[in-house]
């Protein structure tokens, strides 16, 4: 160090000569020995033990990231999963009706959901044998629904009394939360709902990138099986 003999070294000084030269300690290890840092429980470590307890720290630390890393991958890959059996099922259906008990079923059992909905914004099509899957596009009930339809975005949570008597009818009562998914295509306007009987099965901190994957997939098939006359090509009313 470079310093006038008769100028007082500042703490400062040895922090940025140590910052400097980091491995000082390595040509004078009896200098660890003797050093000691303050504990938090008010005694006194070496400051070899000092570091590795800051390793230690650092270590527990890393591994925690890496676990929560491992297990979002793994959650990942298993909804991935869930989502090609749901793919796999909606291909095996050739008509609306086959979709409709298709979806119920994929999402019941790869989802693990209780209730589902799905209704279909547009005219009814006379030879299907689900009236119910139709809803007119200038019906009052869709006012519930204003904020997604105009959105295009699902939403998590509690749904309105009104909301779940029309979607889920006798089973409004049981459904605690549900994931409402607006499906609004060039051929398709759409809702599909996902019930919960658990009140934390769908709440407004979830992300909403996988329920959209499901609604392009469902949304596709069901586009692929309607028919192209123009009664079919329905837009939501400014209205709402």
């Amino acid at each position: 160090m470079t310093q006038d003999t008769h100028e007082a070294l500042t703490e400062h000084d040895v922090v940025q000569y140590l910052q400097q030269h980091p491995d000082f300690f390595k040509g004078h290890l009896e200098l660890l020995a003797a050093m000691h840092v303050p504990h938090p429980s008010g005694t006194a470590i070496s400051l070899i033990s000092k570091q590795l307890e800051l390793f230690r720290s650092k270590h527990h630390e890393l591994e925690n990231q890496l676990t929560a890393l491992i297990d979002i991958a793994r959650e990942n890959d298993t909804s991935f999963t869930r989502l090609h059996q749901l793919t796999l099922a909606l291909l095996e259906a050739n008509t609306l009706e086959q979709v409709v008990v298709n979806l119920k079923t994929a999402l019941a059992d790869f989802f693990v959901t209780d209730f589902t909905a799905i209704r279909l914004i547009q005219e009814p099509i006379s030879t299907t044998l689900l009236p119910d899957l139709f809803i007119a596009s200038d019906d009052s009930h869709l006012n519930h629904f204003a904020e997604e339809l105009r959105s295009g975005q699902p939403s998590c949570g509690i749904p309105t009394e009104a909301q779940a008597a029309f979607l889920f009818g006798e089973s409004a009562a049981a459904v605690k939360s549900c994931a409402l998914i607006p499906m609004v295509y060039p051929r398709l306007n759409a809702l599909l709902a996902i019930g919960s009987r658990d009140e934390d099965g769908f709440h407004a901190g979830m992300g909403n990138i996988f329920l959209t994957q499901i609604s392009e997939v469902v949304a596709t098939r069901l586009v692929a099986l309607l028919p192209e006359s123009p009664e079919a090509l329905v837009t939501i009313p400014s209205s709402l």
